[in-house]
């Protein structure tokens, strides 16, 4: 065994101080080596793969924040389209209820103007009749009053005044129902 300055290495002592010299120098030079590319080269994917990992969950985030705002965005425009939906619904009932009026308005005023026309028309029949019938009850009752009296009424100015003083006398009488 090699003492070294009073340093003990058991079996790990070199028999050859020169080996130990030289074990040095490479482990510096590897050392050295590391150090210039192996390290930088880590250091370089690892900053890479934090820059992804960060970049992924910006990403992530802009994607959960656009998709929020346009959760928001679709529920004002779910709100808005309700609310115009239900806009739409009122304006149709009123405009059903003034269309309602408007029909039973112009129902009424046929149905009024039928029954108008229809009292109108009825008057103008009755007079009709009844100026149909006294004419031909005059006639009736001037030949009736000819046969009792026994003369003939031609004259048509008495038979005229005989006639109205008959239809008279018969309005005058209350008229009995059977």
């Amino acid at each position: 065994m090699i003492l070294l300055d009073g340093i003990d290495f058991g079996p790990l002592a070199p028999e050859h101080p020169e080996e130990l010299i030289v074990g040095f120098v490479l482990f510096v030079i590897i050392l050295v080596v590391l150090w210039k590319k192996v390290i930088p080269a880590f250091e370089k994917t690892y900053e890479e793969r934090t820059a992804e990992i960060t970049g992924g969950i910006e990403k992530a985030e802009a994607a959960q924040a656009e998709a929020a705002q346009a959760l928001a965005t679709y529920q004002a425009q779910l709100a808005e389209a309700r609310s115009e939906a239900a806009k739409i619904r009122e304006d149709a009932k009123s405009q059903a209820a003034t269309t309602a009026a408007e029909i039973r308005a112009q129902a009424q005023a046929d149905a009024d103007r039928i029954l108008a026309t229809a009292k109108a028309q009825l008057e103008a029949e009755r007079t009709q009749v009844v100026r149909q019938l006294r004419g031909e009850l005059g006639g009736l009752a001037t030949e009736l009053a000819g046969r009792i009296v026994g003369e003939s009424l031609s004259d048509d100015e008495l038979a005229r005044r005989t006639v109205e003083r008959f239809l008279a006398d018969l309005e005058a009488e209350p008229v009995e129902h059977a």
